[in-house]
């Protein structure tokens, strides 16, 4: 890649998948965060991205979703009104945008994998918020590459993977979500796939997720599997896990978009058991 790359959202778990992609890969590239950024603040936008900027990796987002119901006009400054100011920005030094948003865009209602031209309408603040970012994205003008993704982990940070795995190792019984069905995503997977896309100059709207689909209980017998955990995992309904912000119950990606491009996705099995064989 001969792109001068910045990423935002430095301290992030999908900004430290692409920092140790783009080191493997021997591309140079700055990364930063708050202080040095605030999405909410144009002036600050103004001083990271600078003139020569090709490729900018947007990995900054307000990622509480139930504190999100609270607080939805600050987690909308950062996830919506902060990307209108990032791609002007973008627009007006000549970089590419890569940005990223969320299944939570979409109602959960369907019962077949979401087009990326679906109609949108969030059940819950998060996706509002991410739904004003990308109708930004889309009335800007600029070069932009929009990519919604679900289920995120790593084998960093905080998320829903390195959770159960460590109550899998200290209890004797969990219960976890069964009627909720969506595609787990590694963070590694996702920043080998987005840069895959923008080497073959993809603009628009892409899904980029693991390919396969299973609910959250299916997810954590799966680690608890390839764990040998002897804690028993229970399955519940939503009704039972009551949480502020509703989640779709129906989170499912239509990936063929992607595939057509970049190739076929990888199940979501094998990017999961490489994460917990690194661990």
């Amino acid at each position: 890649m001969t792109e001068r790359v910045l990423i935002i959202g430095g301290g992030g778990m999908l900004a430290r998948a692409f920092s140790e992609e783009l080191k493997k890969r021997g591309t140079a590239f700055r990364s930063i965060d708050v202080p040095e950024i605030d999405l909410r603040d144009a002036a600050s936008i103004e001083r990271a991205v600078q003139k020569g900027d090709t490729l900018v990796l947007n990995c900054a987002a307000w990622t509480d979703v139930d504190g999100a119901e609270a607080r939805e006009a600050e987690a909308s400054a950062v996830n919506g009104h902060g990307v209108g100011l990032l791609v002007a920005r973008c627009k007006q030094v000549g970089a590419l945008l890569v940005h990223y948003s969320t299944d939570y865009v979409f109602d959960g209602n369907a019962s077949t994998p979401y087009p990326v031209d679906h109609p949108r309408s969030p059940v819950n603040a998060y996706g509002r918020g991410k739904l004003i970012g990308e109708e930004l994205l889309e009335a800007s003008g600029a070069e932009y590459l929009l990519i919604r993704t679900s289920w995120l982990y790593a084998p960093w940070g905080k998320n829903f993977v390195l959770t159960m795995r460590g109550l899998l190792a200290s209890k004797t019984e969990v219960n976890v979500v069964n009627d909720q069905v969506g595609r787990p995503t590694s963070a590694q997977y996702l920043a080998e796939r987005t840069l895959a896309l923008v080497q073959h100059k993809a603009r628009g709207t892409f899904h980029v997720t693991n390919g396969g689909q299973c609910s959250w209980y299916e997810l954590t017998a799966a680690i608890a599997s390839h764990e040998h955990s002897k804690c028993k995992v229970s399955p519940v309904t939503s009704a039972e896990f009551v949480r502020p912000a509703k989640r779709p119950a129906y989170s499912v990606f239509d990936l063929s978009k992607t595939d057509a491009l970049i190739g076929p996705s990888l199940d979501w099995h094998e990017s999961l058991f490489a994460v917990l064989r690194q661990l």
